[in-house]
């Protein structure tokens, strides 16, 4: 099992949750109104991709298999529009309840 923190703007939302109810995900905890900074290559950046304009995140669990595919979709929509700076972390999950 990962869990994967997926950050994005608020104009993400619904095809992010389309697209984990799509995957069977386990469940979902969502955190509106983040704040962050940060760039695709790690350089400071302050433009429209800067991570001040992600306003929302989801921590998910996900069953190892499931991982890929939900970060090639996600991959696909920042593609679409990356001025929204849609990011994912995966993490291995040691424990649950």
């Amino acid at each position: 099992m990962k869990s994967v923190l997926i950050t994005f703007d608020q104009a993400y939302f619904e095809r992010i949750i389309a697209l984990l109810d799509r995957l069977s995900c386990r469940g979902f905890t969502y955190l509106e109104r983040v704040q962050g900074r940060g760039s695709k290559t790690g350089d400071p950046h302050f433009g429209s991709h800067a991570w001040p304009s992600m306003c929302s995140a989801i921590i998910t669990v996900v069953d190892d298999k499931k991982v890929d595919p939900l970060l090639d979709a996600l991959h696909k929509m920042d593609m679409q529009t990356e001025q929204l700076g849609l990011r994912a972390f995966v993490t291995n999950v040691e424990q649950s309840i």
